[in-house]
């Protein structure tokens, strides 16, 4: 994200602009090394809990700042996955925090925010289809409409959860899970894939660069798995142990 402002701009309108850069990267950096340590501890724990709460309030940071600043610069194929990583992270603490699992005015209000989200990828993407280059801000329609549909289908499970009026524990542990897994992801995609001119000439297209985004798929397929599957396998052997 280049946010400096042209040569001759007013001092301060210098400092603020490294101000809120560092704010932006500080709370990337931040987030990325607090949501790779939330992911290693014990669920549950208080380091867990501390580190989750460093997570929430440095993605909401950075997350924040890039949903106001790219259509400014304009960068607009960063709105989406910025509105999208606020999305994850609020209604993920709130399903880490929603012990009686009832769905109210908070899941609502996701719902609508990520039918926006929606809106505003598919908006951008129409513009990127009928612009003359084909591009927006030098980005196809594909990619707006890739992140467009991540928000979408987060929407649908909102719209069940809804719907019902509550989730279980195991289901909303897994909610808790995937989307602040999600939301750490895509800050790891960002920093990593897409900012490689940060990172040595030899690791430029590495597959290296990959090993962050597989890691964090694997934990949380894995947290997924332990919180989903272990229910399942425990009433399976209750009727053998009131056997015995």
């Amino acid at each position: 994200m280049n946010l400096m402002p042209p040569p001759g701009s007013p001092l301060l309108l210098f400092i603020a602009a490294y101000a809120v850069l560092l704010l932006h990267i500080g709370g990337g950096l931040v987030g990325i090394g607090s949501g790779f340590t939330t992911m290693m501890l014990r669920k549950g724990s208080r380091p867990h809990a501390l580190a989750g709460q460093v997570f929430v309030v440095s993605m909401l940071v950075m997350a924040g700042i890039g949903a106001v600043v790219s259509p400014l610069l304009p960068q607009r194929a960063n709105v989406v996955p910025a509105l999208l990583t606020l999305y994850l992270v609020v209604t993920g603490w709130r399903a880490g925090r929603n012990r009686s699992g009832e769905a109210g005015a908070v899941e609502i209000g996701g719902l609508i925010f990520a039918l926006c989200t929606v809106a505003a990828g598919m908006t951008y993407a129409l513009d990127a289809a009928t612009s003359p280059t084909g591009l927006l801000d030098k980005e196809p329609a594909s990619t707006y409409l890739t992140f467009a549909g991540l928000p979408l289908f987060a929407a649908a499970l909102d719209v069940a959860v809804i719907l019902r009026g509550r989730i279980s524990r195991p289901h909303r542990i897994a909610r808790h899970l995937w989307r602040m897994s999600f939301a750490l992801f895509v800050a790891a995609g960002s920093l990593f894939l897409g900012q490689p001119r940060v990172f040595p000439a030899a690791l430029r297209g590495s597959p290296i660069m990959f090993v962050p985004e597989l890691a964090i798929l694997g934990l949380m397929l894995f947290w997924l798995g332990r919180t989903l599957l272990a229910p399942l396998f425990r009433r399976s052997r209750a009727p053998r142990a009131l056997a015995a």
